[in-house]
C-alpha cells in the first residue's frame, strides 16, 4: 500500500492555494478550490510541462506552455493541444494536515 504524503497544514493551505509535491516519484499538483482539495498529476501529457504554474479558472487549470486545459476535480482534458486526461489522486485531511497518495497501482490490481 502506498503511503500518504503530507502536503501542508490546512491552516497554511487556504482556498486558492496550489502546491506541487512528490508522491512516490510522481509530481502531483494539489489545489484548494473554495476549501475543497483536489490532486492531479502535475505533468501536461501534451509535452511534459508542469501545470502548477498555469492559471486557475474556476475548476480548470491552464497549461502555461501551450494552453491545454484540465478539470482539477476530474483530471479530464478540456482543450487541446493535449488529448489525454491527467491522473487524479486521493486526498484526505489527517490531524489537520492535508495528505495525498498515489493509488494507481492499487486501483489497477483490483
Amino acid at each position: 500500500m502506498t503511503n500518504w504524503v503530507d502536503v501542508a497544514a490546512m491552516t497554511d493551505f487556504p482556498p486558492g492555494s496550489v502546491r506541487s509535491v512528490d508522491v512516490d516519484g510522481t509530481q502531483v499538483a494539489v489545489f484548494n478550490l473554495d476549501g475543497v482539495c483536489y490532486a492531479i498529476e502535475d505533468t501536461c501529457p501534451h509535452d511534459g510541462g508542469i501545470l502548477t504554474g498555469g492559471a486557475v479558472e474556476d475548476d480548470e487549470v491552464v497549461c502555461p506552455r501551450h494552453g491545454a486545459r484540465f478539470c482539477i476535480r476530474t483530471g479530464k482534458v478540456l482543450a487541446p493541444p493535449a488529448y489525454e486526461d491527467v491522473a487524479v489522486f486521493p486526498v484526505r485531511i489527517e490531524a489537520g494536515v492535508l495528505q495525498v497518495r498515489d493509488a494507481r497501482e492499487e486501483d489497477s490490481a483490483s
